[in-house]
Order: C-alpha cells, then structure tokens, then sequence
C-alpha cells in the first residue's frame, strides 16, 4: 500500500496539486508545499480522532457510505469546471469537526511555511479534505475493512513512511521534538501542545457527530 507521500509524488498527487491551484488561484508550487504539509496532518488527526471507539465508529460510518473512494477515482469529474459548492461545503465539515477550535492554529502554520495568505490555505483545504476521506474509503472498501483495528492499520501504512526520502519530508515538517515519531507532533500542532484531550475539544467527539448527521 503507498504512503500519503508516494500518493503525493504519483500522478494522482499532482492531479489534487493542479486542481486544488486551479480552484485557488494560487500558484502551484505553493499549493503543492500547502498539499504536502496538509494532507499528512488531515491523516494524522483523523488517526487520532479513530484511537476513541466513537471517533472510529464515526469515520467508519462514513467510509462505508458517502466517502467510499469514488472520488479519487473520479478527479477530473471533481476538478471539472471547479469544484461544486457541495463538496466545498462537505469538506468545510469535515475540516471543522477534524479539526475543531485548532482549525486557524493550523492555516496559519501552514500559511507561514508557504507563504500563502491563511483564505487561500483554508480553501486548499477544504478542497482536499473529501479527497483525503476518499483515500481512505477507498483502501478501506478494497480492504473489507469492518472494525477499528483494520481502519488503524489503514490509517497508520497511509502516513507511516519508512524509506529515507519519506522520512526525511514528513518529518522535517512534522516532528518538530526530534524524537522520530510524527505522531505526537501532528497532536501537538492540531491540539494546540496539549497532551490531554478535553472535553470541549475532543477530537473523536467532534468526528463522531460529523458523521452521524
């Protein structure tokens, strides 16, 4: 199964890369560094949020039904004269309740390691998010996944890299304690540093009443 990072240097990569710029009007080599940082990050917080019972019966519900990976399948239908208001609102959703009250820490983390103003990072963002569910609905549905410890095993090939080159890009942007696991990082980025999940911002929790709408 490829990494996020080998999904991101394939032709499918560059596919999100151009339309996503194209959807923006931000330049592409910007939209591609905002890409790359972004997409680890989505993976890693929704690996967390499926570490809850609830946050993975949520994800679950929702890889087995709306975001099944037809999408990645069919990018050049998303692409398409711009990406619909639709979908731009789904991944408004799944970008707030991932995400929650951290959702700014992270674009304007992201906007300053690109150099893109923070509106122009939010709506890459919201453009890749149904493209990210899709990926792993996708692996999921090939996959026969049905429970939570198949849904971590996916999650975990999808951003757990282990060549050089994967881990020298991953964690030169993500692990920022130097301690060889992104993990902790992408928590300490999406959470704000802190190592307790509050109520109010749980993350899980969040997720599991996206998809339960």
């Amino acid at each position: 199964m490829a990494t996020i990072i080998e999904l991101l240097n394939s032709d499918l990569g560059k596919q999100i890369i151009k339309g996503a710029s194209d959807q923006t009007n931000a330049p592409e080599d910007k939209t591609s560094q905002v890409v790359n940082m972004a997409l680890p990050l989505l993976l890693g917080a929704m690996k967390k949020n499926a570490s809850t019972p609830e946050g993975a019966s949520g994800l679950l519900n929702a890889l087995q039904s709306k975001h099944d990976g037809s999408i990645v399948s069919n990018l050049g239908t998303y692409f398409q004269g711009g990406v619909d208001q639709a979908d731009l609102i789904d991944g408004e959703g799944i970008l707030k309740h991932v995400l929650g009250a951290q959702r700014p820490q992270l674009e304007n983390a992201l906007s300053q390691k690109s150099g893109l103003d923070s509106n122009s990072v939010a709506q890459i963002l919201k453009v890749a998010a149904p493209i990210v569910i899709g990926m792993l609905g996708k692996e999921a549905k090939e996959k026969n996944v049905s429970n939570e410890s198949g849904l971590a095993d996916v999650l975990g090939s999808f951003i757990g890299g282990k060549t050089k080159k994967e881990q020298s890009m991953l964690h030169s942007i993500l692990d920022a304690d130097g301690d060889g696991s992104i993990i902790d990082d992408i928590a300490g980025m999406v959470l704000g540093g802190s190592k307790t999940t509050k109520k109010s911002s749980s993350l899980g929790g969040l997720l599991g009443g996206l998809f339960k709408k």
